[in-house]
């Protein structure tokens, strides 16, 4: 049966240093991530965009929503067909290009899962699920440019 979801957020500036957008290096890229009911996250842009990098970015926000969504699947997948992971870490990377004009866009983004299960029959199961965990992942499905993964498995 299919379904909409619905997602509100809002992002409130923080940025005012007293004289609002007068000019570009009069304001901070300062702001605040926030949904009802849940931890609100402090961003700027990145660092060579004026950004303050002690902050989180939409750039790695967009290849952590990645990541995090291929491991949610990938868990759930495993979940269904008995095999059983015991951790998982990903060091998931994004390549943007930049333009000249200032706009630019993601080229690509690898993820790189490294998985432990407790069952060394079921390694090649295991590496498998990610092509179905990648199928079924709402944000891959939303990116127009590639989204790939490169997993490693582990038996303890």
């Amino acid at each position: 049966m299919s379904k909409h979801h619905n997602y509100k957020t809002t992002v409130e500036w923080t940025g005012n240093s007293g004289e609002g957008t007068i000019n570009a290096a009069a304001y901070e890229r300062a702001h605040t991530f926030s949904v009802d009911g849940k931890v609100d996250i402090l961003c700027s842009s990145d660092i060579p965009f004026r950004g303050d990098g002690t902050k989180h970015n939409p750039e790695d926000m967009l290849v952590y929503a990645l990541s995090s969504c291929h491991m949610l699947w990938y868990l759930h997948l495993c979940a269904d067909a008995g095999v059983i992971v015991t951790d998982y870490t990903d060091t998931a990377t994004g390549r943007m290009f930049q333009k000249d004009t200032g706009g630019g866009h993601f080229e690509e983004v690898v993820l790189h899962p490294t998985v432990t299960i407790t069952d060394a029959s079921k390694i090649e199961l295991a590496n498998s699920l990610h092509d179905k965990a990648h199928e079924k992942c709402f944000i891959a499905n939303s990116c127009n440019f590639p989204v790939k993964h490169e997993p490693k498995c582990f038996v303890k």
